[in-house]
């Protein structure tokens, strides 16, 4: 038997919010509402007893990856999430346009944190890249290659 990749996973504080920052600014599809477990399947699956979540799937764009997005009651502990934690680092896209895709964040909620890099190489051209996050502080990267 083989191995193949099956989604992300990210806990939102707001998964409807959340869902829409990723359609909106990323153009990732609504493959699927979800309703809630039933309370026998969390406490067995995550260890947790009486855990409800609600959430979507999407699917993201130019992959057949899925973006699993859920809020969860009880809620766990808050906290920024910079880019050097443990745990999910960032999801990182690529934008034809880093300066339109940051507007596209920031005005949707997120947030610009890194500077605008460009990093070249004369075999291969330029590489643009940036760190932002979404509205409740999940890393992006944001890359664009470039010949100039």
């Amino acid at each position: 038997m083989g191995t193949r990749y099956l989604h992300t996973n990210i806990i939102a504080k707001d998964w409807r919010a959340l869902a829409a920052f990723y359609i909106e600014v990323f153009g990732c599809e609504l493959m699927q509402p979800q309703g809630e477990p039933s309370d026998e399947w969390t406490d067995g699956q995550t260890g947790i007893c009486g855990l409800s979540m609600r959430g979507a799937r999407l699917k993201l764009p130019g992959s057949d990856a899925i973006l699993e997005i859920l809020s969860c009651e009880p809620e766990g502990l808050d906290s920024w999430r910079p880019v050097n934690r443990p745990g999910l680092g960032h999801l990182a896209f690529y934008v034809d346009d880093i300066e339109q895709a940051l507007a596209d964040i920031t005005s949707h909620g997120g947030q610009q944190v890194s500077e605008v890099v460009r990093l070249m190489d004369k075999r291969v051209g330029t590489l643009i890249k940036v760190y932002a996050c979404d509205p409740e502080g999940n890393g992006l990267e944001l890359q664009n290659w470039c010949n100039k």
